[in-house]
């Protein structure tokens, strides 16, 4: 008897013949950032901002690439490349991202979305096919969803009204931007905050120490003896007229003690608990975590194992810190924006950080111009100057000539020497037995 299968197990093995993952709806990632660390301190992105070495290193990095400028260019078919300026992801890119957000600032907070939540998400805006705007989606308001059919699937959480009856808004994976940092599924990245909780929380707690440290008036805490057993009534008391000689703004102010008490103080410094060297070591930490320098954020106790030059720090800083963010943004924007198009390309421009070192900025420029890949103008147009007549000429040195020539142009200026200090008679012109006129020298 011939068996027929059921049309689930048919839908399965179809399938798993595409190569699509089964069960899958399950997988669900979310971007709520609190997260309790060992120390009791919950950490959370408003929190972490809070201490200035996580201010400072995501401010570095969104603000550092924010100011590079961000191009969409057209590969020509000799292999240069030109601005793709009617292109119409260029307007919505390079000028106008949305109606509230300069280029500048859109890509400032995607930079710090990256750094706080790993994930930044850019929902497309589109009339027909054409994009018209770029808005970014608060990461904490996201859930993403992986679906049966494999794909993915966002959920926008966002309620501002507290409404209840408000449902989550879905955006299929071809309306979304998703730039994903450091992470191990390929779906999403890690929460640099939720991975380093320890870290955070540990350099949370530290500034919460010092700053009850400086709150009680930078002494530590003592204890008072009494020659007898007081009452409850006694104790209250007190502990209320102890609370006028505490803290920093009762600092100077003397305390009577009466009745046989005795106040014993505890010697406990910064340096001996070593408070000052964990809130060093806590910066570097954080450092460590963002890879940033900690010379860039004002940590100078390092200084010394870095570059001595400020464009040997930008080298350093654009090639281990910012060129994997700018490429990772440059090949989703690629493959969410471009469509893999091949004719097209985003990228940024990080000659800027060069801007700084005017010594280094005239050394790029005179070698350019001695190698003739750059004109007068091109330099002219990177300095915002406006182009001279004749500054197009390519030049090269005349100094840079061939091995092969390097003896007959000897032998020449030999020869032309002579001739100009009279030692080679000039060329005459002399009758041929023929008839015909023949140059003797």
């Amino acid at each position: 008897m011939k068996q027929h299968k059921s049309p689930g197990k048919i839908k399965s093995a179809l399938l798993n013949w595409l190569g699509v993952p089964q069960n899958v709806t399950e997988t669900r990632s979310s971007f709520h950032d609190y997260s309790q660390s060992q120390s009791g301190q919950v950490v959370t992105a408003d929190k972490a901002l809070q201490l200035s070495a996580v201010w400072a290193c995501v401010r570095l990095l969104s603000e550092s690439i924010s100011t590079l400028p961000l191009k969409l260019y057209h590969r020509e078919p000799d292999g240069s490349r030109s601005l793709a300026q009617q292109h119409p992801v260029y307007n919505v890119l390079c000028r106008r991202p949305n109606l509230d957000m300069t280029p500048s600032r859109f890509m400032q907070m995607v930079v710090a979305s990256l750094c706080l939540r790993g994930n930044a998400f850019i929902e497309k805006k589109t009339i027909g096919q054409r994009l018209i705007a770029l808005v970014p989606r608060l990461p904490q308001n996201i859930t993403v969803i992986r679906r049966n059919n494999g794909r993915l699937e966002y959920h926008d959480t966002e309620n501002p009204r507290g409404d209840p009856s408000l449902k989550p808004r879905v955006i299929a994976d071809n309306d979304m931007m998703h730039i994903r940092g450091f992470g191990l599924d390929g779906v999403c990245g890690m929460m640099p905050l939720k991975s380093g909780r320890e870290v955070f929380g540990s350099a949370m707690s530290l500034e919460t120490t010092a700053a009850r440290y400086f709150q009680k008036g930078m002494s530590a805490s003592g204890f008072v003896t009494f020659d007898k057993l007081l009452t409850r009534e006694q104790r209250d008391t007190f502990n209320k007229e102890l609370e006028r000689f505490s803290g920093s703004e009762n600092t100077g102010k003397v305390m009577l003690l009466e009745a046989g008490m005795k106040f014993n103080g505890i010697t406990l410094d910064p340096q001996t608990s070593q408070m000052l060297e964990s809130r060093d070591h806590s910066v570097e930490e954080i450092c460590r975590w963002y890879r940033v320098p900690p010379f860039m954020v004002g940590h100078m106790t390092q200084q010394s194992s870095w570059a001595s030059s400020v464009e040997g720090m930008n080298l350093i800083f654009l090639t281990n810190t910012l060129r994997p963010l700018l490429v990772n943004i440059e090949q989703e924007i690629a493959r969410c924006l471009l469509e893999n198009d091949e004719d097209y390309f985003a990228e940024f421009s990080v000659e800027g950080l060069l801007r700084t070192d005017s010594n280094g900025r005239a050394a790029y420029y005179t070698t350019a111009l001695q190698n003739g890949w750059m004109s007068r103008n091109d330099v002219r147009r990177l300095e915002n100057l406006p182009p001279i007549e004749g500054g197009e000429l390519y030049t090269v040195q005349l100094n840079l000539t061939p091995l092969h020539q390097l003896g007959q142009e000897n032998d020449g200026k030999k020869a032309r020497a002579a001739l100009n200090a009279g030692l080679l008679p000039e060329k005459t012109p002399s009758h041929h037995p023929t008839g015909t006129q023949q140059e003797t020298e």
